[in-house]
């Protein structure tokens, strides 16, 4: 006797991604007009740090429009072959945005210390100007995804993008205003090993979310130990095993397990009852609406297989 129950979360899903895409757009556009700012500044100034937050920035821009992309990808309807539609497609592109990240942090850590080496004359004059104008559209397109950047490890990839942006536009205004106050040229290089030093951790964190996904491993909000505890003390449980969870996408944890109850129970109560207290007790202690139970009777577990020795 099995059956699965799910709380309505599709539609939540459906309208948060419609937001999603919304504040992706914005972002993309903005990320698109200050790549073309930051190339005529570089062109003008020599500044080889506007060139390169420019093409950083190219890198942030398209791993937006996979974001976006992969939002659309998502909403499509499963199908009779993917019954989870194409969910997974935004943990793809998080996974992607992670590396991405990652090769961005080696970039900026190669060229901080090419700079300290061999540093380069720039007009400090109009590098500031600039890198102000970056500065202040990173910033706004930060704010744009800030409310949002938990809803999906997509969104937290989108989002982890523009703030990586965002640093570095405040590292090419400080190096633009050390080199006009000082005329110290390493400055830029200097606060550029710092950016990569603080992109890196999130970075990390990112990918390991991501492949945790990929790999199907339990979420790190569900303890699997006390889920099947709960389960046990319903009245007439005598047995909870195969308890597997995983992660369809972000924010849409998943849980299937067999029951077993005493055929007494199982008469009085009826299948129905349990599963709406074995639901409910996962959903309120655990936060897991997707939930599949296979109950079976007390008589039945002579045809289990004996030759298993532990479960999952």
């Amino acid at each position: 006797m099995g059956a699965g129950h799910d709380h309505g979360h599709v539609g939540g899903h459906a309208a948060g991604r419609a937001e999603d895409r919304g504040r992706l757009k914005l972002v993309l556009a903005v990320t698109v007009l200050v790549v073309a700012v930051e190339l005529v500044g570089a062109w003008l100034s020599g500044s080889l740090a506007l060139l390169a937050d420019a093409g950083h920035m190219v890198t942030d821009g398209a791993a937006v429009a996979l974001a976006l992309s992969a939002s659309y990808v998502a909403a499509l309807p499963p199908t009779s072959r993917r019954t989870f539609g194409l969910h997974r497609a935004e943990i793809l592109a998080a996974l992607v945005n992670a590396v991405v990240l990652l090769v961005v942090c080696t970039y900026l850590a190669w060229s901080g210390v090419r700079r300290l080496l061999d540093p380069v004359e720039v007009d400090g004059g109009l590098m500031l100007g600039f890198a102000a104008v970056g500065l202040v559209a990173n910033g706004a397109s930060l704010a744009v995804l800030a409310r949002r950047r938990e809803s999906s490890l997509n969104m937290r990839a989108a989002y982890l993008e523009v703030l990586s942006d965002l640093l570095t536009s405040v590292a090419v205004v400080v190096a633009a205003v050390v080199v006009l106050a000082t005329g110290f040229t390493r400055a830029d290089p200097i606060v550029s090993l710092l950016i990569a030093a603080l992109i890196l951790p999130r970075s990390f964190t990112l990918l390991r979310e991501a492949v945790d996904v990929l790999l199907e491993a339990a979420p790190r909000h569900v303890d699997l130990t006390a889920v099947r505890e709960h389960l046990r003390e319903v009245p007439g449980v005598v047995d909870v095993h195969d308890l597997h969870a995983w992660t369809i996408t972000s924010g849409m944890p998943s849980l299937s397990v067999h029951v077993t109850v005493t055929d007494a129970v199982l008469a009085q109560r009826g299948v129905g009852s349990l599963l709406d207290e074995f639901s409910d007790c996962v959903a309120g202690h655990f936060e897991v609406a997707h939930t599949t139970f296979q109950i079976e009777p007390e008589s039945h577990r002579e045809h289990e297989d004996l030759g298993e020795v532990t479960h999952d």
